[in-house]
């Protein structure tokens, strides 16, 4: 079988699992408490904290440990917004996770925030001269995601963000999809927030990373014992902090892509093979299916990332055959799995509704083998010709 989806999620690695285990069994204290076994506890919540922050190029005290992706958007979005006093003005695009994109929604119903969402090219790029005219002297919060996971596009987040410093607004980034492949941290990107998740390295689901810069004040949305320096209240979960970090450590080492400022040449490695693959998967489907199309960047695109549209075919339809095939496959995000929508990231590209309902995304790792790319393109094909002749 080949699993196609990790923009979706990605399997828990054994030394994630190595890792954690110590702390779901004999190092099992609460990290808050001050016996033998808490201080245990908290010195191996230090140590991961610690691996996050040199992975990230950050300080250990501007890691705060989440549940994953959407808490982490959630609470720089909400968070910086409600805590700086700038004004009420936030901007975003229109190809944001529906995290980032509901919590500028929120913003504007229960805050009176003005909410600006930037238009993007039709290969689903933000134009920094297209900020540039959006901002304004009361912009607050400025949040763009390094990489999109329906169409890979990748973003010139340092770009992006000197624009919006320029003007004093605070600018987050969400690194979940780019976090397996890209350099990422606050001073890699140039940004003062960047949310990650913790499944789509190898750690466990309930898992991730906000990075906050010091001095950029966070409202925080649970209350109450203060833990994380007060930005996250609740007990710590010291095994998934280890797992996060563990896996972390393993993908800007190329364990599996190359996250981190100093990836090296493993990282490099996989970064290079993965490309390869997916260019290799990107033109035999276009050279293999009559009609389809590339969606996203082909110049801005992660490795492991191929996405396309097939016109006058039930997408639906389509991963149903493929998995036929043993290609396990998605149309898009997880998260609106099963909506019957078109996908906001599509259309917003300028894709009509029903060509938007025809997409395939096939996402990988660096394991996936240049003579596996033939094999995948076959099964595609085959699964679309089918599909056509259904009628």
């Amino acid at each position: 079988m080949f699993y196609l989806d990790r923009a979706a999620t990605t399997p828990v690695r054994r030394e994630v699992l190595e890792a954690m285990w110590p702390y779901l069994t004999g190092v099992f204290g609460n990290p808050s408490s001050t016996h033998g076994v808490g201080d245990e506890a908290a010195r191996g919540l230090a140590a991961a904290r610690k691996q996050v922050a040199e992975v990230l190029g950050c300080r250990p005290a501007e890691v705060v440990f989440t549940t994953g992706g959407t808490e982490g958007a959630n609470t720089a979005v909400k968070g910086i917004a409600l805590a700086e006093p700038r004004g009420r003005h936030v901007v975003t695009s229109a190809i944001e996770h529906e995290a980032v994109l509901e919590s500028c929604a929120y913003l504007a119903r229960f805050h009176d925030f003005d909410v600006t969402v930037l238009p993007v090219s039709p290969d689903g790029r933000v134009d920094p001269a297209v900020l540039r005219d959006a901002l304004r002297p009361d912009t607050t919060l400025v949040s763009v995601a390094h990489a999109d996971n329906e169409i890979g596009t990748v973003q010139d987040i340092p770009a992006l963000a000197a624009v919006a410093h320029e003007v004093g607004a605070r600018f987050h980034t969400d690194a979940v999809q780019s976090a397996p492949w890209l350099p990422v941290g606050l001073d890699v990107l140039g940004v003062d927030a960047l949310s990650l998740s913790g499944h789509k390295l190898g750690a466990p689901k309930g898992t991730g990373v906000l990075a906050v810069r010091a001095g950029v004040r966070v409202e925080p949305l649970l209350h109450g014992g203060g833990q994380e320096r007060g930005r996250r209240s609740g007990t710590e979960d010291v095994a998934g902090a280890v797992a996060v970090a563990t896996a972390l450590g393993l993908v800007s080492s190329g364990g599996a892509g190359a996250a981190g400022a100093a990836g090296a040449a493993g990282a490099a490695g996989a970064v290079s093979r993965a490309s390869a693959v997916r260019d290799a998967v990107l033109d035999g489907v276009l050279a293999a299916v009559p009609g389809a199309f590339v969606t996203g960047s082909r110049e801005h695109r992660l490795p492991g990332h191929a996405s396309f549209c097939f016109p006058g075919v039930n997408g639906e339809t389509v991963l149903l055959e493929l998995e036929q095939r043993d290609v396990v496959s998605s149309s898009g995000s997880a998260c609106a799995a099963g909506s019957t929508e078109a996908s906001h990231v599509l259309t917003a590209l300028g894709i009509p509704e029903d060509v938007a309902r025809t997409a395939l995304r096939l996402t990988f790792d660096a394991g996936l083998q240049p003579s596996d790319a033939a094999v995948v393109v076959r099964a595609v094909a085959d699964a679309v010709e089918t599909v056509r002749a259904l009628g």
